[in-house]
């Protein structure tokens, strides 16, 4: 019995020497991020399940509908439809009939494991927020500290009017803005980027390709969710605003408009495709570039380094970014113009009226020899 029971201590004293190595090796992986809590560190490093995706092609309604009808019930429906728009960066309404769209195999509660952003960014861990929006696949994440806490779909400036990359930074947000150049653009939830340039992020038409005039179009709730999380441009103390002192926005790339439809995302086969490669240092990326043809002219007087707006568009053009024959399209102030027409029609009414009583003039000219 004495025997059995100095095995059995030999035992626990084994079974503690081990539990007390473990317990010291926890606490050395632990060091690698010793000021994150448990959840914290959850979130930093989660790795999102590996999710294959198909290219399906629609027919016709009932093709979309039968995708949203085998959807388990412990889906919401509503983020269902959220991440097949975003995959396709398009509203349900653009999709026609004999296209082909993005579809995963497995639906998830949570949009983020669809990202093509990183969960976590450690560039970005000392950055309170931070917007890094992919040109070339139509998308953005925004991050808190290093952590993706939002993955959204853009549709961004067409060729000719494109988004140009670089640095910038949220200035202004406005409820719902009339468009300085078009009163007839109504814009909700508007979060501009660029005073002089008038580019912003905001909610509007998404057929699922670069269309705008160099603005971010979003969906409704991305726009609204954005509205609220972003920080605008500081002011000093005479009320003028700091440049880059709003959450840093960074443009990577441009879109491959040589490809006829969709974009890169219809050849992704998962979730770990695409994967966006992050900056190192972002916000030590040089400032956008953006030709003077891209500013109205109203708003140039006041740039404050027009010598670079001057020589954007040659750069611009050596590094590709612009194709060699694509001529970009002037900024237009439709609102002016058509003031301008407008005043040129009643100047044309006027001299038809004129013209049409001349003969009356003469006739009382000849009779009564006065004229009024």
């Amino acid at each position: 019995m004495l025997h059995k029971f100095y095995t059995c201590l030999a035992l626990i004293s084994i079974f503690l020497v081990s539990c007390s190595k473990n317990d010291d090796t926890f606490e050395e992986n632990q060091d690698v991020s010793p000021d994150v809590d448990d959840e914290q560190t959850y979130v930093d490093y989660y790795e999102p399940p590996h999710i294959k995706y198909n290219l399906v092609e629609i027919n016709n309604r009932a093709t979309l509908d039968s995708i949203f009808a085998s959807i388990p019930d412990s889906i919401d429906k509503s983020v269902a439809q959220k991440i097949i728009t975003t995959l396709n960066r398009k509203e349900l309404r653009f999709i026609r009939n004999g296209e082909k769209i993005i579809v995963p195999e497995v639906f998830t509660n949570n949009i983020l494991d669809y990202s093509i952003f990183p969960h976590y960014y450690p560039s970005a861990s000392n950055i309170d927020k931070i917007i890094i929006v992919a040109i070339d696949k139509q998308a953005y994440g925004c991050y808190e500290n290093g952590r993706l806490v939002r993955f959204a779909a853009v549709n961004s400036g067409k060729e000719r009017t494109p988004s140009f990359p670089g640095r910038y930074a949220l200035v202004w947000k406005d409820r719902l803005r009339r468009s300085s150049l078009d009163s007839t653009w109504i814009m909700p939830f508007t979060f501009n980027f660029h005073s002089a340039a008038g580019s912003a992020f905001h909610q509007f038409q998404m057929p699922g390709r670069p269309v705008s005039h160099s603005c971010l179009r979003q969906f409704l709730d991305d726009a609204q969710w954005l509205f609220h999380w972003g920080e605008t441009a500081k002011k000093d103390t005479s009320g003028k605003l700091i440049p880059f002192s709003g959450t840093p926005v960074i443009l990577l790339n441009h879109f491959d408009y040589y490809r006829p439809t969709g974009g890169p995302w219809l050849d992704f086969t998962s979730n770990k495709d695409g994967i966006v490669e992050l900056p190192d240092n972002p916000l030590e990326i040089e400032e956008a570039l953006i030709p003077i043809i891209q500013i109205p002219k109203e708003a140039r007087a006041s740039l404050t380094n027009r010598e670079r707006y001057l020589y954007a568009e040659d750069s611009l053009r050596a590094r590709g970014i612009i194709r060699e024959h694509v001529k970009l399209t002037p900024s237009i102030n439709f609102n002016q113009l058509r003031r301008q027409n407008q005043a040129k029609k009643q100047q044309q009414k006027i001299e038809n009226s004129n013209s049409n009583n001349t003969p009356i003039l003469n006739d009382i000219e000849n009779r009564d020899g006065v004229a009024d």
